[in-house]
């Protein structure tokens, strides 16, 4: 019984993607505060093209 659960602790599969789980979830949380932070921005340079192209956007 005891060998069981020493082999629970050390046991190293799956463990990869575990890590690459969190890397992804640490980047996608890093992109959405990107947005967030730059929203004002992203929302001119959006308005600057529409102008541009002769386009109304219109609101769903």
């Amino acid at each position: 019984m005891m060998n069981k659960m020493k082999a629970l602790l050390t046991e190293e599969q799956g463990q990869g993607m575990t890590e690459y789980g969190l890397v992804l979830g640490v980047i996608a949380i890093g992109v959405v505060g990107l947005l967030v932070a730059f929203k004002g921005k992203v929302l001119a340079i959006y308005k600057e093209v529409t102008d541009a192209l002769g386009v109304t956007p219109t609101n769903p």
